[in-house]
């Protein structure tokens, strides 16, 4: 069954980082745009950042430019999200997905918490 599956998630306090990882399983995503996206309590998911299947284009939401990076390994099927500069409000779970995001990929995410 094909699946993505995040990790790295945790606790930090604002100002620090955190690298999360999104492997595919049972299925390569090599040749798929793919995106960063989360969801904060009480709030709608949204769109954080994605990257080209090559990876040689990125996008990100204007709040997390210059603080976070994404990036991917099509070798190890593996994709990035390098969070920098962490603030409260990047508190919420973080999910990937194919851009567009097809429904049945989304998975469990991870949890990232950040302290003020």
């Amino acid at each position: 069954q094909a699946q993505l599956v995040e990790s790295g998630g945790g606790l930090v306090q604002a100002g620090g980082s955190l690298r999360l990882s999104c492997a595919d399983s049972g299925y390569s995503f090599s040749s798929y745009a793919l995106g960063w996206f989360r969801q904060a309590p009480g709030k709608e998911r949204e769109f954080v950042a994605h990257i080209s299947w090559r990876g040689d284009s990125t996008y990100y939401k204007d709040s997390v430019k210059g603080r976070f990076t994404i990036s991917r390994d099509n070798v190890k099927n593996t994709m990035y999200l390098q969070m920098n500069v962490l603030k409260p409000e990047d508190t919420a779970f973080y999910y990937c997905n194919t851009v567009p995001p097809i429904g049945v990929f989304w998975g469990q995410g991870t949890q990232v918490t950040v302290s003020s």
